[in-house]
């Protein structure tokens, strides 16, 4: 599956049928483990762990493990289409599409780009996967875990700096400036539309990545 490139409905279906069915079980997590008893926050900016279970230059899986109030900052994903499926635990996700440059070039700063709310909400396992597209889905998006969480993505194709599919990072802000191009059909404004800044990776983002989930017995 190259850059850009979207999978037939057919093939996305089956996708998320089979990762719909998924359970932490399949994945030897459980709820019982310590890591997910735990409520309270942790001190300062908690880390975020990960696991890669497998890539290749199709795809790549992988495992990320949210303590509460971690944040996964608002970032893209290239060409992709990703498959995500929330394992165990409650998060808010929000995500944005970007606005058709033609419309948006001269109504936002050269700095800026024009993107559209896709999803603002609280999300509790077991749900239904949630699937993003190069351009459509909510391909920018961010995590934030309300309770501690484990997350499987599926990335169709990976990340790749080579292949100019690095990840951004990007700071959103309400468009209050909205121009009469941006109407609904009933000539309402559009409301869900916001400003992203394309920023540096975020200091306070902590990654780790481990080769097991045991620690999560810890």
């Amino acid at each position: 599956m190259g850059p850009g490139t979207v999978p037939p409905p057919k093939d996305v279906g089956t996708m998320r049928s089979y990762l719909d069915k998924m359970r932490p079980e399949d994945f030897g997590l459980s709820a019982d483990l310590e890591f997910f008893k735990t409520s309270s926050p942790v001190n300062g900016n908690p880390t975020i762990a990960y696991a890669t279970i497998y890539s290749c230059d199709n795809f790549s899986m992988c495992m990320f493990f949210l303590p509460p109030t971690a944040v996964i900052p608002l970032h893209n994903h290239p060409g992709m289409t990703v498959f995500s499926k929330l394992l165990l635990g409650t998060m808010h996700i929000t995500s944005y599409d970007f606005v058709d440059p033609s419309i948006s070039d001269e109504a936002t700063p050269s700095n800026f780009k024009l993107a559209r709310l896709v999803v603002d909400s609280d999300f509790t396992a077991p749900c239904k996967t949630c699937t993003l597209y190069p351009a459509s889905g909510g391909n920018m998006h961010t995590f934030r875990a309300i309770t501690p969480c484990a997350v499987l993505d599926v990335l169709g194709p990976p990340y790749s700096k080579e292949d100019d599919r690095d990840c951004t990072y990007y700071r959103a802000s309400p468009y209050s400036r909205i121009s009469d191009e941006f109407v609904d059909r009933d000539g309402e404004r559009d409301n869900d539309l916001y400003l992203l800044e394309e920023i540096e990776v975020p200091q306070e983002l902590k990654m780790m990545r481990v080769l097991s989930w045991i620690f999560l017995s810890c």
